[in-house]
């Protein structure tokens, strides 16, 4: 029997990645609603790549800064 062990979740590197911000800007560009706290989020995760999709939906709010 072989010992495999895994973790559980996903890592930070492929969680935090070019992928997510092309899904940000997908769900942005299909008009789906995401509340300020997500959005909140993605920017507290991303930073100012995550503020510049953001913005460039106009959805920036100064509550993010």
């Amino acid at each position: 029997m072989t010992d495999n062990k895994t973790t559980p979740g996903v890592s930070r590197y492929h969680r935090v990645s070019k992928e997510g911000l092309e899904r940000l800007d997908k769900q942005l560009a299909r008009g789906v609603k995401i509340s300020h706290p997500v959005l909140a989020q993605w920017i507290k995760r991303y930073g100012d790549s995550a503020r510049k999709i953001i913005r460039k939906y106009e959805l920036h709010s100064s509550e993010f800064d």
